[in-house]
Protein backbone atom coordinates (compact mmCIF):
# COMPACT_ATOMS: atom_id res chain seq x y z
CA UNK A 1 0.00 0.00 0.00
CA UNK A 2 1.21 3.31 -0.96
CA UNK A 3 0.59 6.11 1.73
CA UNK A 4 -0.69 9.22 1.21
CA UNK A 5 2.47 11.14 0.70
CA UNK A 6 4.15 9.01 -1.07
CA UNK A 7 0.95 8.73 -3.65
CA UNK A 8 1.18 12.70 -3.77
CA UNK A 9 4.87 12.57 -4.67
CA UNK A 10 4.15 10.63 -7.55
CA UNK A 11 1.38 12.48 -8.59
CA UNK A 12 3.74 15.26 -8.96
CA UNK A 13 6.63 13.25 -10.79
CA UNK A 14 3.82 11.77 -13.34
CA UNK A 15 2.76 15.43 -13.81
CA UNK A 16 5.80 16.36 -14.51
CA UNK A 17 6.67 13.84 -16.85
CA UNK A 18 4.06 14.93 -19.04
CA UNK A 19 5.06 18.11 -19.21
CA UNK A 20 8.37 17.37 -20.86
CA UNK A 21 10.24 19.03 -17.54
CA UNK A 22 14.18 18.76 -16.69
CA UNK A 23 12.97 19.72 -13.51
CA UNK A 24 10.96 19.91 -10.38
CA UNK A 25 10.84 22.53 -7.53
CA UNK A 26 8.97 22.74 -4.41
CA UNK A 27 9.08 25.77 -2.39
CA UNK A 28 6.65 26.59 0.54
CA UNK A 29 4.16 29.94 -0.50
CA UNK A 30 4.40 28.41 -4.07
CA UNK A 31 2.70 25.71 -5.98
CA UNK A 32 5.20 23.42 -7.38
CA UNK A 33 7.28 24.89 -10.52
CA UNK A 34 8.71 22.84 -13.39
CA UNK A 35 11.53 23.90 -16.00
CA UNK A 36 10.68 22.96 -19.27
CA UNK A 37 13.47 24.41 -21.97
CA UNK A 38 15.25 26.17 -19.64
CA UNK A 39 11.95 27.92 -18.69
CA UNK A 40 10.37 27.88 -15.05
CA UNK A 41 6.89 27.54 -15.06
CA UNK A 42 4.26 27.72 -12.09
CA UNK A 43 1.65 24.56 -12.06
CA UNK A 44 -0.92 27.47 -11.05
CA UNK A 45 -3.68 24.62 -11.36
CA UNK A 46 -2.04 23.06 -8.12
CA UNK A 47 -2.61 24.09 -4.68
CA UNK A 48 0.22 26.26 -2.59
CA UNK A 49 2.58 24.15 -0.89
CA UNK A 50 2.97 24.23 3.09
CA UNK A 51 6.07 23.23 5.02
CA UNK A 52 4.11 20.26 6.17
CA UNK A 53 3.76 18.76 2.80
CA UNK A 54 7.13 19.33 1.55
CA UNK A 55 8.38 17.75 5.05
CA UNK A 56 5.64 14.58 4.10
CA UNK A 57 7.05 14.31 0.71
CA UNK A 58 10.91 14.42 1.48
CA UNK A 59 10.31 11.47 3.98
CA UNK A 60 9.22 9.22 0.82
CA UNK A 61 12.42 9.84 -0.46
CA UNK A 62 14.93 9.56 2.97
CA UNK A 63 15.95 6.59 4.72
CA UNK A 64 16.10 7.15 8.38
CA UNK A 65 19.85 7.70 8.11
CA UNK A 66 19.28 9.83 5.39
CA UNK A 67 16.94 12.11 7.47
CA UNK A 68 19.40 12.36 10.43
CA UNK A 69 22.27 14.00 7.76
CA UNK A 70 19.18 16.31 6.68
CA UNK A 71 19.08 17.13 10.22
CA UNK A 72 22.60 17.54 11.09
CA UNK A 73 23.65 19.62 7.95
CA UNK A 74 20.44 21.05 6.46
CA UNK A 75 20.82 19.67 3.00
CA UNK A 76 21.31 16.50 1.14
CA UNK A 77 21.30 14.72 -2.23
CA UNK A 78 19.78 11.45 -2.92
CA UNK A 79 17.90 9.93 -6.08
CA UNK A 80 14.68 8.13 -5.98
CA UNK A 81 13.11 5.43 -8.66
CA UNK A 82 9.42 6.37 -9.72
CA UNK A 83 7.74 3.39 -11.15
CA UNK A 84 10.83 1.18 -10.64
CA UNK A 85 12.19 3.03 -13.61
CA UNK A 86 12.32 6.25 -13.84
CA UNK A 87 15.23 8.17 -11.59
CA UNK A 88 15.14 11.63 -10.01
CA UNK A 89 18.12 13.62 -8.46
CA UNK A 90 16.82 15.14 -5.83
CA UNK A 91 18.63 17.73 -3.37
CA UNK A 92 16.26 18.40 0.20
CA UNK A 93 17.41 21.79 1.17
CA UNK A 94 16.23 24.16 3.89
CA UNK A 95 15.51 28.19 3.12
CA UNK A 96 14.29 30.80 5.64
CA UNK A 97 13.92 28.05 7.98
CA UNK A 98 11.14 25.85 5.84
CA UNK A 99 11.97 22.92 3.73
CA UNK A 100 12.56 22.82 0.18
CA UNK A 101 13.10 20.30 -2.59
CA UNK A 102 14.38 20.01 -6.25
CA UNK A 103 14.63 17.18 -8.43
CA UNK A 104 15.41 16.51 -11.65
CA UNK A 105 14.43 13.50 -14.16
CA UNK A 106 17.82 11.23 -15.25
CA UNK A 107 16.54 9.76 -18.29
CA UNK A 108 16.74 6.13 -18.30
CA UNK A 109 17.78 5.72 -22.09
CA UNK A 110 21.75 6.62 -22.33
CA UNK A 111 21.90 8.49 -25.39
CA UNK A 112 24.88 8.23 -28.15
CA UNK A 113 27.28 11.50 -28.62
CA UNK A 114 25.56 12.25 -31.67
CA UNK A 115 22.28 11.98 -30.18
CA UNK A 116 23.30 14.57 -27.68
CA UNK A 117 24.28 16.87 -30.22
CA UNK A 118 28.23 16.29 -29.50
CA UNK A 119 31.03 15.75 -32.02
CA UNK A 120 32.38 12.98 -33.28
CA UNK A 121 36.26 13.91 -31.88
CA UNK A 122 35.39 13.74 -28.86
CA UNK A 123 35.80 10.13 -29.19
CA UNK A 124 39.63 10.63 -29.09
CA UNK A 125 39.49 10.73 -25.36
CA UNK A 126 37.12 6.93 -25.35
CA UNK A 127 40.37 5.95 -27.08
CA UNK A 128 42.92 6.89 -24.25
CA UNK A 129 44.33 4.07 -21.70
CA UNK A 130 45.03 6.36 -19.09
CA UNK A 131 45.01 10.34 -18.17
CA UNK A 132 42.90 12.24 -16.92
CA UNK A 133 40.00 14.19 -18.87
CA UNK A 134 37.46 16.68 -16.81
CA UNK A 135 34.69 17.83 -18.39
CA UNK A 136 33.17 21.36 -16.97
CA UNK A 137 30.35 23.61 -16.77
CA UNK A 138 27.77 25.00 -14.71
CA UNK A 139 25.05 23.23 -12.83
CA UNK A 140 22.62 21.65 -15.03
CA UNK A 141 24.18 22.13 -18.40
CA UNK A 142 24.79 18.27 -19.51
CA UNK A 143 28.06 17.19 -17.91
CA UNK A 144 26.51 13.98 -16.27
CA UNK A 145 25.30 12.90 -19.72
CA UNK A 146 27.90 13.56 -21.66
CA UNK A 147 30.21 11.49 -19.16
CA UNK A 148 27.06 8.54 -19.44
CA UNK A 149 27.48 8.47 -23.31
CA UNK A 150 31.02 8.48 -23.07
CA UNK A 151 31.70 5.59 -20.07
CA UNK A 152 28.74 3.54 -22.37
CA UNK A 153 30.22 4.09 -25.16
CA UNK A 154 33.54 2.44 -24.04
CA UNK A 155 31.33 -0.16 -22.52
CA UNK A 156 30.35 -1.35 -25.76
CA UNK A 157 33.89 -1.44 -27.22
CA UNK A 158 36.10 -3.47 -24.73
CA UNK A 159 36.54 -4.92 -21.81
CA UNK A 160 37.18 -2.60 -18.62
CA UNK A 161 36.57 -2.15 -14.95
CA UNK A 162 34.58 1.03 -15.08
CA UNK A 163 34.40 2.39 -11.48
CA UNK A 164 31.66 5.39 -11.08
CA UNK A 165 31.83 7.05 -7.81
CA UNK A 166 28.89 9.58 -7.55
CA UNK A 167 26.86 11.70 -5.38
CA UNK A 168 24.06 10.26 -6.15
CA UNK A 169 24.17 7.87 -8.38
CA UNK A 170 22.52 9.15 -11.68
CA UNK A 171 22.55 6.96 -14.57
CA UNK A 172 22.67 3.11 -14.40
CA UNK A 173 24.99 0.62 -16.49
CA UNK A 174 23.50 -1.97 -18.44
CA UNK A 175 27.25 -4.49 -18.60
CA UNK A 176 28.08 -5.38 -22.30
CA UNK A 177 31.86 -5.76 -22.30
CA UNK A 178 32.67 -4.14 -19.63
CA UNK A 179 31.98 -4.36 -16.06
CA UNK A 180 30.44 -1.25 -13.75
CA UNK A 181 31.16 -0.96 -9.92
CA UNK A 182 29.17 2.31 -9.15
CA UNK A 183 29.53 3.59 -5.26
CA UNK A 184 27.20 6.69 -3.89
CA UNK A 185 28.87 9.30 -1.50
CA UNK A 186 27.37 8.34 1.52
CA UNK A 187 25.81 5.34 1.20
CA UNK A 188 28.41 2.95 -0.56
CA UNK A 189 31.47 5.22 0.68
CA UNK A 190 31.94 8.39 3.22
CA UNK A 191 33.85 10.71 0.71
CA UNK A 192 34.88 10.73 -2.72
CA UNK A 193 38.42 10.91 -1.77
CA UNK A 194 38.26 7.73 0.28
CA UNK A 195 36.53 5.93 -2.45
CA UNK A 196 39.33 7.34 -4.66
CA UNK A 197 41.99 5.61 -2.60
CA UNK A 198 39.98 2.38 -2.17
CA UNK A 199 40.23 2.16 -5.93
CA UNK A 200 43.47 1.42 -6.24
CA UNK A 201 42.57 -2.00 -4.06
CA UNK A 202 39.80 -2.73 -6.85
CA UNK A 203 41.26 -3.29 -10.16
CA UNK A 204 39.53 -0.77 -11.85
CA UNK A 205 40.75 0.55 -15.43
CA UNK A 206 38.29 3.73 -15.98
CA UNK A 207 37.68 5.84 -12.59
CA UNK A 208 34.16 8.07 -12.80
CA UNK A 209 34.36 10.96 -10.61
CA UNK A 210 31.20 12.66 -9.75
CA UNK A 211 32.94 16.23 -8.77
CA UNK A 212 36.22 16.80 -7.40
CA UNK A 213 35.34 19.50 -4.96
CA UNK A 214 38.42 19.43 -2.96
CA UNK A 215 42.06 18.86 -1.57
CA UNK A 216 41.98 15.46 -1.50
CA UNK A 217 39.66 14.21 -4.28
CA UNK A 218 41.93 15.99 -6.70
CA UNK A 219 45.16 14.82 -5.69
CA UNK A 220 43.47 11.20 -5.25
CA UNK A 221 42.76 11.85 -9.14
CA UNK A 222 46.03 12.95 -10.29
CA UNK A 223 47.60 9.86 -8.60
CA UNK A 224 45.32 7.75 -10.06
CA UNK A 225 45.80 9.08 -13.29
CA UNK A 226 49.42 8.58 -12.71
CA UNK A 227 49.31 5.32 -11.92
CA UNK A 228 47.87 4.21 -15.42
CA UNK A 229 43.95 4.76 -15.11
CA UNK A 230 41.67 6.63 -17.13
CA UNK A 231 39.77 9.09 -14.71
CA UNK A 232 37.25 11.21 -15.96
CA UNK A 233 36.19 13.64 -13.60
CA UNK A 234 33.41 16.66 -13.37
CA UNK A 235 34.16 20.17 -12.35
CA UNK A 236 31.70 23.52 -11.60
CA UNK A 237 33.84 25.90 -13.62
CA UNK A 238 33.28 28.22 -16.55
CA UNK A 239 35.98 26.84 -18.92
CA UNK A 240 39.53 25.07 -19.62
CA UNK A 241 41.46 27.96 -18.07
CA UNK A 242 39.84 28.22 -15.47
CA UNK A 243 39.67 24.42 -14.22
CA UNK A 244 43.27 24.37 -14.30
CA UNK A 245 43.52 27.36 -12.03
CA UNK A 246 40.76 26.03 -10.17
CA UNK A 247 42.73 23.01 -9.52
CA UNK A 248 45.94 24.14 -9.05
CA UNK A 249 44.17 26.72 -6.40
CA UNK A 250 43.13 24.21 -3.73
CA UNK A 251 46.58 23.23 -3.28
CA UNK A 252 48.81 26.01 -0.90
CA UNK A 253 51.45 28.33 -2.61
CA UNK A 254 54.21 25.47 -1.88
CA UNK A 255 52.94 22.97 -3.36
CA UNK A 256 51.42 24.69 -6.51
CA UNK A 257 54.68 24.31 -8.27
CA UNK A 258 54.60 20.20 -8.32
CA UNK A 259 50.87 20.30 -9.07
CA UNK A 260 51.27 22.20 -12.03
CA UNK A 261 54.24 19.53 -12.96
CA UNK A 262 51.79 16.47 -12.28
CA UNK A 263 48.37 17.56 -14.38
CA UNK A 264 50.77 19.20 -17.52
CA UNK A 265 51.72 15.29 -17.00
CA UNK A 266 48.37 13.74 -16.57
CA UNK A 267 45.85 16.17 -17.78
CA UNK A 268 44.46 14.74 -21.49
CA UNK A 269 41.93 17.44 -22.12
CA UNK A 270 39.11 19.84 -20.59
CA UNK A 271 35.39 19.47 -22.45
CA UNK A 272 33.15 22.43 -21.30
CA UNK A 273 29.99 22.40 -21.85
CA UNK A 274 26.49 24.49 -21.98
CA UNK A 275 23.17 23.84 -22.66
CA UNK A 276 21.06 26.65 -24.92
CA UNK A 277 17.23 26.57 -25.29
CA UNK A 278 16.96 26.04 -29.15
CA UNK A 279 14.93 27.47 -31.43
CA UNK A 280 11.47 25.61 -31.43
CA UNK A 281 11.61 23.56 -27.87
CA UNK A 282 14.27 21.76 -26.45
CA UNK A 283 18.16 22.57 -25.51
CA UNK A 284 21.25 22.08 -27.65
CA UNK A 285 24.81 21.76 -26.56
CA UNK A 286 27.72 24.37 -27.01
CA UNK A 287 30.97 23.21 -26.24
CA UNK A 288 34.91 23.80 -25.57
CA UNK A 289 36.98 21.02 -26.46
CA UNK A 290 40.77 21.43 -25.51
CA UNK A 291 43.25 18.49 -26.35
CA UNK A 292 46.49 19.07 -24.15
CA UNK A 293 49.70 19.07 -26.29
CA UNK A 294 53.02 20.52 -25.92
CA UNK A 295 51.90 24.37 -26.09
CA UNK A 296 48.84 23.28 -23.77
CA UNK A 297 51.40 21.61 -20.77
CA UNK A 298 53.87 24.03 -21.26
CA UNK A 299 51.21 26.62 -20.74
CA UNK A 300 50.14 24.49 -17.19
CA UNK A 301 53.77 23.82 -16.28
CA UNK A 302 54.86 27.53 -16.44
CA UNK A 303 52.04 29.03 -14.40
CA UNK A 304 50.63 30.25 -17.94
CA UNK A 305 47.18 29.59 -17.65
CA UNK A 306 45.85 32.94 -19.28
CA UNK A 307 47.26 31.57 -22.68
CA UNK A 308 44.76 28.83 -22.97
CA UNK A 309 42.21 30.30 -24.69
CA UNK A 310 44.49 31.14 -27.41
CA UNK A 311 46.23 28.25 -27.64
CA UNK A 312 42.32 26.29 -28.44
CA UNK A 313 42.30 29.11 -31.20
CA UNK A 314 45.10 28.62 -32.85
CA UNK A 315 44.73 24.62 -32.33
CA UNK A 316 41.42 24.32 -34.32
CA UNK A 317 43.45 22.09 -36.80
CA UNK A 318 44.30 19.69 -33.94
CA UNK A 319 40.70 19.39 -33.03
CA UNK A 320 40.34 21.79 -30.25
CA UNK A 321 37.34 23.93 -30.71
CA UNK A 322 36.04 27.45 -29.13
CA UNK A 323 33.20 27.67 -27.46
CA UNK A 324 32.40 30.75 -29.06
CA UNK A 325 33.02 29.10 -32.27
CA UNK A 326 30.41 26.73 -31.93
CA UNK A 327 27.76 29.29 -30.14
CA UNK A 328 28.69 31.16 -34.08
CA UNK A 329 27.68 28.41 -36.07
CA UNK A 330 24.64 27.29 -33.40
CA UNK A 331 23.36 30.82 -34.45
CA UNK A 332 24.23 31.40 -37.71
CA UNK A 333 22.20 27.92 -38.41
CA UNK A 334 19.32 29.37 -36.76
CA UNK A 335 19.29 26.81 -33.74
CA UNK A 336 19.60 29.23 -31.43
CA UNK A 337 18.68 32.99 -31.30
CA UNK A 338 21.78 35.24 -31.65
CA UNK A 339 21.01 37.38 -28.51
CA UNK A 340 21.01 34.02 -27.11
CA UNK A 341 24.13 32.90 -28.40
CA UNK A 342 25.95 36.16 -28.02
CA UNK A 343 25.11 35.90 -24.31
CA UNK A 344 27.03 33.16 -23.53
CA UNK A 345 30.33 33.93 -25.84
CA UNK A 346 33.40 34.51 -23.94
CA UNK A 347 35.43 36.95 -26.60
CA UNK A 348 32.01 39.21 -28.00
CA UNK A 349 34.03 40.68 -30.53
CA UNK A 350 35.23 37.16 -32.04
CA UNK A 351 32.14 35.80 -32.10
CA UNK A 352 30.81 38.49 -33.63
CA UNK A 353 33.13 38.23 -36.54
CA UNK A 354 32.54 34.77 -36.95
CA UNK A 355 28.68 35.44 -37.25
CA UNK A 356 29.09 37.68 -40.17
Amino acid sequence: MYKASELELNKLLSLALEKNASDLHLKVGEPPLIRVDSQLLRLDSYQVLSNEMIADLASVVMSPGQAEVFKKQQDIDLSYSYKNSIRFRINVYTQKGSMGMALRLIPNHIKTLEEIGLPPILREFIKLKQGLVLVVGPTGHGKSTALASMLDEINHQRAEHILTIEDPIEYLYTPDKSVFTQREVFVDTPSFAQALKSALREDVNIVNVGEMRDLESVQACVTLAETGHLIFATMHTNDCAQSIDRIVDVFNSGQQNQIRAQLASVLSGIISLRLLPKVGGGRIPAYEIMFSNFAVKNAIRENRSYEIQNIIHTSIEEGMVPLDKTLALLAKQGLVELEVAKSYAQDQDYFVSMVS
